[in-house]
Order: structure tokens, then sequence, then C-alpha cells
């Protein structure tokens, strides 16, 4: 068994992938959903712009993409290095803006749509969640692409990943590479809290908000604010 695993890491390597980009289809529906909702429970004029915050944007692919859908995007990115990377790759998109900082850099605003994407397992769980609550306009979504500390109930998920993953890898990459694309370098932690212990807090601070297991080591979590 160990043999295998070596090889699959040694093919993983050479065809790398972001699992996160995978993902991103799930955050762009939602931010339509997020859009049209507001507007349809008559919360805002139609000519009040739509807003997007994506927490820990990274190099900004994201963001970028939100650019084309809402009219103001914020991406926020903790490290100066990677922010100022997110700038250059937005650059051409007027709607977005890269800060620099952490959660409390946003203040009172508040957004039809909240994405964090592999960033929630960097934050305390539980503060995180009562600031992200705050952050969402009424009929807003919350969308989170999480990762969670494995446990033996995730093993069919796991097998699943490990078996697709190369596939995946494979198909993107047919030519083997050697530098991870520059969305794959960013600093990472392992995940402390498992699949039930998010479930649960979610369930004390975001009532009404659903979670599911994804493939490739990811959940998917989402909330929408009740309308006032």
């Amino acid at each position: 068994m160990g043999w295998m695993l070596a090889a699959l890491d040694r093919w993983n390597a050479r065809h790398p992938w972001s699992h996160n980009k995978a993902y991103t289809p799930v955050v762009l529906a939602h931010g339509r959903l997020a859009r049209s909702g507001v507007r349809a429970d008559g919360l805002l004029d139609d000519r009040a712009p739509s807003r997007a915050l994506d927490v820990g944007c990274g190099t900004g692919l994201l963001a970028r993409r939100l650019g084309r859908s809402f009219d103001e995007v914020i991406g926020l990115e903790p490290s100066a290095p990677t922010a100022a990377l997110a700038r250059r790759t937005t650059a051409d998109i007027p709607a977005v803006r890269i800060i620099q900082g952490s959660l409390d850099s946003i203040g009172q605003e508040q957004f039809d749509l909240v994405s964090l994407v592999a960033v929630l397992h960097h934050l305390p769980l539980e503060p995180a969640l009562r600031s992200l609550r705050r952050l969402v306009r009424p009929g807003g979504r919350l969308v989170v692409i999480g990762l969670a500390a494995e446990t033996r109930r995730d093993f069919g998920w796991s097998l699943s990943s490990m078996v697709l993953n190369p596939l995946v890898g494979t198909l993107l990459h047919l030519r083997p590479g050697e530098l991870a694309p520059a969305e794959m370098t960013a600093p990472t932690v392992e995940p402390t809290a498992t699949l039930e212990e998010i479930r649960n807090a979610a369930a004390r601070f975001l009532p009404g908000a659903r979670l599911r297991h994804g493939l490739f080591w990811r959940y998917v979590l989402v909330w929408r604010a009740v309308p006032v």
C-alpha cells in the first residue's frame, strides 16, 4: 500500500491542478442566486450596486470571475506579496478592488455574496463564523468551500478523491509539468476541525446553513441571510 501511495504522490506532483478551481462554478452559481434573491425580496433598489467579497482571495482568479458579474468586488488577502499578485491579475477588471488585510479590514460593510475558498480552516472557526454572518446582506449568501480534518466517516470520499485526482490531473495536463500553478503556492495549514464540528458550529451561528461533502477533500457550506 505504501508504494502505491508514493507512486500516486509522484504522479500527482507531475500533473498538478487546483482542487479549489474545481469549485469555482459552485461559487459563481451561488453568486447569481445571491444577486437575484436579494432583488426578488425587494430588499435593494435595482439600481443599487451588487457587491461580492472574496475572503482570502489568493492570486485573484475568483475575484476576477466575480468582477464580471458583480458591480463591486473586494478581494481580501492577508499576504502582501499575494495581494500584489492579485492586483495584477485583476488590473483590467474595474469592478475588482484588492485589499491587503484581515476580516477586520472590512468594518461594517455588507455584501450580496461572501465567499471563502480553502480559507476558513486558517481562521478560528466560531469567531470567523460570527464575523462572516455580519457581512452578508439580508437575502445574500455566504459560500464556503472548505477543508476538514478527516475521520473514518470520510474514508469513502477520500478514496474516491485519491482515484480521481490523478485522472483529472492527467486530463488537464497531458504533458507532465514541474511547477505547480501560482494559485497552488500559497502557504497552507492542515485543518483541525472535523466536518461534524463545522456542521455543529454552523448550526449555532448560521441557522439554516446547508453543508455537504465534496470530492477532492472539500466540503460546501452555504448560508442565506434571512430577509428582514
